[in-house]
């Protein structure tokens, strides 16, 4: 017999534009509520988790926070607690450990997609990754979940086309990327496209924006876009991998038909 719904589903569900992602983090919300015990979710990407918050974070019987291993992370798992017996976060365990990714990428570098494509090879989950960064020509660092860490610990695997070993480390012997600071960002500019704005914000050549866009590579309050020519809103935030988030604070019309823009890079 099905147990019964403990919070409002279909509220919580009308509308979303991730229902399908959403619903197993309501069936976590709603474990933790009858078991009074604390659940963590898989790691999730920032769009989900900020989704998941505002859905979630509204409901008085829920405490909630997150964890990626490291202050700036992006990807990071959900703490679902209920509110009257909430312990603080940092007394509970988010089973998180780093991995090293070690090869010879002198002559063929790979991208951190290629690295997290290597990781799905031998069988790791999108809810197993957390963040990744690049060790130049020796290969990469992640935080994954650690009972993956341990089964990869001194396994052979490939990222594209070269061969890399995988050993498990703790968190705090990683080479942690440096945080980012908010950073004010004021430009003039000719138009309010895309490419011109996310040039500015991200220190970028526009030519490489536009093709970074293109890609897919970036995203507007993460929701991926392709068009280098499409023109970004006051508020609108746009996410680059690997690179932060930049917002649009203001944009004011010039007598030269310029805009005086004011972003925020995080």
């Amino acid at each position: 017999m099905t147990a019964p719904s403990l919070l409002p589903r279909h509220e919580l569900l009308a509308g979303c534009p991730r229902a399908a992602d959403l619903a197993p983090l309501i069936d976590a919300a709603e474990e933790a509520l009858r078991t009074w015990e604390p659940v963590w979710t898989p790691l999730l990407d920032a769009a989900l988790q900020e989704l998941a918050l505002q859905r979630l974070g509204s409901l008085s019987e829920l405490s909630l926070a997150t964890e990626g291993g490291h202050p700036g992370a992006e990807r990071r798992r959900l703490l679902l607690q209920r509110a009257e017996a909430a312990l603080e976060p940092a007394s509970l365990e988010p089973g998180l450990l780093g991995l090293e990714i070690s090869g010879n990428f002198l002559f063929d570098p790979a991208s951190a997609a290629e690295f997290r494509q290597g990781l799905q090879q031998v069988g790791a989950t999108a809810g197993d990754l957390g963040d990744l960064w690049l060790r130049n020509e020796r290969g990469a660092q992640t935080i994954v979940d650690e009972a993956l860490a341990w089964r990869l610990d001194g396994q052979p695997g490939q990222v594209r086309s070269v061969a890399v070993t995988f050993a498990s480390r703790p968190i705090a012997e990683l080479r942690l990327p440096e945080p980012r600071l908010p950073r004010r960002i004021t430009s003039g500019e000719a138009s309010l496209r895309l490419d011109a704005l996310a040039s500015a914000g991200f220190g970028l050549p526009r030519s490489r924006m536009a093709e970074l866009i293109r890609q897919g590579a970036v995203r507007i309050d993460w929701c991926p876009v392709s068009s280098p020519s499409r023109d970004l809103a006051v508020g609108e935030r746009v996410q680059l991998d690997g690179k932060g988030e930049l917002k649009l604070e203001s944009a004011e019309a010039t007598k030269r038909g310029r805009y005086r823009v004011v972003m925020t890079r995080h």
